[in-house]
């Protein structure tokens, strides 16, 4: 039985409408397999970062005021000397905005003074000397905040920082070429880089997920602050609930708004991600199967109109697997121009993602793995009819002039 792609082409040009609807389909599947994936991938990325900091062990309670006589320093401090020395906590700090959660700030720095040159965009956390041990992160270079370092709240007046820590992901932003410590940095003033300490997320999502500056000032001019504590393993729950308790009675102007653990951000936080990726794949998956049916109608439909063709080979000696191949490459002959198409559409939709989402431009092995999947699955999808075929016997085709 022969299988020059001439004869086949021919075949295909009798019912050539059936065949350029099943390339088409092929194509837009394959574009949309194919940055689907690639979706997935950088969201599973995502949500595999660390965190770098203790979120099993941490809360935070956020404590506001509710009236203008809420004396936020006096609280402040008397809420961090009742943490500190209550039993099961770790670590526990005043603090401008809680990691993980998108609830914070962000700052700009500037290399040179009068906020001129590149800028670089970082979140910004606030605390005292306590807060990198309640985040439960490193100093890698430097020094900590000493506690005459620290600016307390004072109503309508909050000192500039002279000195900040920033994260080490944050000083190669600012000085790739060299280190950051010791160096100023320029931001409404001049702030020297005292210290950096390993990565970790911050409050800001918004910004490079490990890029963070800290400043030794306790928050309040909001009418507020978050209190940050860490707990030894396996208290956390424990703590929360008489922490909470007893500060929402302690403050007479004061309320607490509400706690959330550090688990629970981050959870959260990749919710999005999760959703996203499990509607992508659940998407392409149907509409993979959705192309599958559509190969197995044309090849059913081509079967069935060719009877008297193939019992006319089978009686002139075509074996059972000459008959299936001949069906099989008729079928990659038309995944094969969906797949030219699909991956010219999968490349600019590619493109036109990275141009409108910040999308990484697209991996090509990921067009390659999705051609061969496809094309597999196309295959196989075309074996049941084709199989059919190869079973009709000589008498029967001839039976059916």
């Amino acid at each position: 039985m022969s299988l020059n792609i001439r004869p086949l082409l021919s075949a295909l040009k009798r019912n050539p409408t059936g065949a350029l609807l099943v390339a088409l389909q092929v194509a837009i599947t394959l574009a949309v397999l194919v940055n689907a994936a690639w979706i997935v991938h950088q969201r599973i990325e995502k949500i595999e970062q660390p965190a770098g900091i203790n979120t099993r062990d941490t809360f935070v309670l956020v404590v506001s005021g509710s009236s203008n006589k809420f004396d936020i320093a006096a609280a402040e401090s008397e809420d961090l000397s009742y943490l500190r020395g209550l039993a099961g906590v770790a670590a526990a700090t005043v603090t401008n905005g809680i990691p993980l959660t998108g609830n914070g700030g962000d700052t700009g720095l500037y290399l040179h003074p009068g906020e001129r040159g590149r800028l670089v965009e970082a979140a910004d956390m606030s605390f005292d000397q306590q807060g990198l041990k309640t985040l439960g992160v490193s100093l890698l270079a430097g020094r900590n905040f000493r506690p005459d370092e620290i600016e307390p709240y004072t109503p309508g007046k909050q000192a500039p920082a002279a000195e900040v820590i920033v994260t080490q992901a944050l000083a190669r932003t600012l000085f790739p070429q060299g280190s950051a410590l010791g160096k100023t940095v320029y931001g409404g003033t001049p702030k020297t880089i005292i210290g950096i300490v390993s990565n970790f997320m911050g409050p800001q999502l918004g910004t490079p997920p490990y890029d963070t500056v800290i400043y030794p000032t306790l928050p309040g001019q909001y009418g507020g602050y978050y209190l940050l504590v860490r707990t030894q393993p396996g208290k956390r729950d424990a703590v929360l609930h008489e922490a909470k308790h007893h500060i929402g009675a302690a403050h007479r102007y004061g309320v607490v708004q509400y706690t959330q653990t550090l688990a629970s951000a981050k959870r959260q936080m990749h919710s999005a991600n999760r959703n996203v990726a499990i509607l992508l794949v659940i998407v392409t998956a149907l509409m993979v199967a959705v192309c599958c049916l559509g190969i197995f109608g044309l090849t059913t439909f081509n079967v069935g109109s060719r009877t008297r063709q193939i019992g006319t080979h089978r009686a002139l000696g075509a074996r059972q697997r000459d008959v299936v191949t001949h069906f099989l490459v008729e079928g990659a002959l038309v995944l094969a121009g969906g797949a030219l198409l699909g991956s010219i559409l999968a490349l600019l939709i590619g493109n036109w993602l990275t141009a409108h989402y910040a999308l990484p431009r697209l991996n090509l092995a990921y067009l390659l793995a999705g051609i061969l999947a496809l094309t597999g699955v196309g295959e196989l999808a075309a074996w049941q009819p084709a199989r059919r075929a190869a079973l009709i016997p000589p008498s029967v085709a001839t039976r059916t002039v």
